[in-house]
């Protein structure tokens, strides 16, 4: 089995892996992505106990156990370039023998749950509310580097909201990736369904104009009224999309709830939205160990 050169997948001197600073027996198969490093520890002071802490750079680690259960919880930071060393990092955890750096004969497969916030892109959506995401659009560009992401995204879709938007072609090429089915189900009871945008910026991308002028002034409209077989795209974000892509494509699950702390097209924001944060996260945590 050919080897993996050391320039390709870098450990540190511990033997840990070179971003996260983890080793395999240290991450649980359930583990909770969120972006803010901080959060982190909000996550885990729910847990009963806490065995493993790991930091490097926005990269924060926390394996414990919540009623019994072993999770990990790992700050991605912003973006989806982000969440491509992540959940790459993650995989090669389980599913590479990092001392003979060959890919493993049996898979491990790992439950990726990220627990974020969002902006509402539907005017119907109240701030301080929740979505669970079915369907992640990403307009980075990021899957496009990896070969065969036609076979994991949904192209009728692609190209449907592509021409209802009159897509810019200096822009990356969008593509869509659907949630676990086993997760979804898992966690969505009463939680509003989520077609959720990943951005690769906060301002120009999600269509806010500061100083700098946009693209397209018209493309959040456009967004707000594309109808797909009876769905609306709901929520902009800037994770989901990797996630679910590289997640899928590496043989995982991969699902996303967010707390709603905007809504773009009433121009509303939360008063607190920590509050929110911490209530959907106690609410994963239970659903997660049922």
């Amino acid at each position: 089995m050919k080897q993996i050169g050391e320039s390709e997948l870098i450990l540190n001197s511990d033997g840990s892996i070179f971003h996260l600073h983890l080793k395999p027996n240290e991450i649980s198969d359930t583990i909770i992505l969120v972006g803010d490093p901080g959060r982190v520890d909000t996550v885990s002071d729910y847990f009963d106990k806490i065995e493993v802490k790991a930091a490097n750079r926005e990269f924060v680690t926390h394996t414990g156990t919540y009623k019994g259960k072993r999770i990990t919880v790992t700050s991605t930071g912003i973006g989806t370039d982000n969440c491509d060393i992540v959940i790459n990092e993650l995989d090669a955890l389980v599913n590479i023998d990092l001392e003979k750096r060959v890919i493993k004969e049996k898979h491990t497969k790992l439950n990726f749950i990220r627990i974020g916030t969002s902006g509402a892109l539907q005017p119907d959506m109240p701030v301080d509310s929740y979505i669970i995401t079915k369907k992640a659009i990403g307009f980075d560009g990021l899957l496009n580097f990896y070969a065969d992401r036609d076979k994991f995204c949904d192209l009728e879709f692609e190209k449907a909201f592509t021409e209802y938007v009159g897509w810019n072609k200096q822009l990356a090429a969008p593509y869509t990736v659907d949630a676990s089915e086993k997760l979804y189900n898992k966690l969505s009871e009463g939680i509003r369904e989520g077609i959720t945008i990943a951005s690769p910026g906060f301002y120009g991308p999600q269509g806010r104009i500061i100083r700098l002028q946009t693209q397209d002034n018209n493309l959040n409209s456009k967004i707000e009224n594309f109808d797909w077989h009876g769905k609306k795209i709901t929520n902009y974000e800037m994770e989901s999309s990797a996630i679910f892509g590289l997640g899928k494509m590496l043989g995982h699950d991969a699902v996303t709830l967010c707390a709603i702390i905007a809504n773009r097209m009433r121009k509303e924001y939360s008063k607190d939205y920590k509050i929110v944060v911490k209530q959907l996260i106690k609410l994963v945590l239970d659903r997660i160990t049922v």
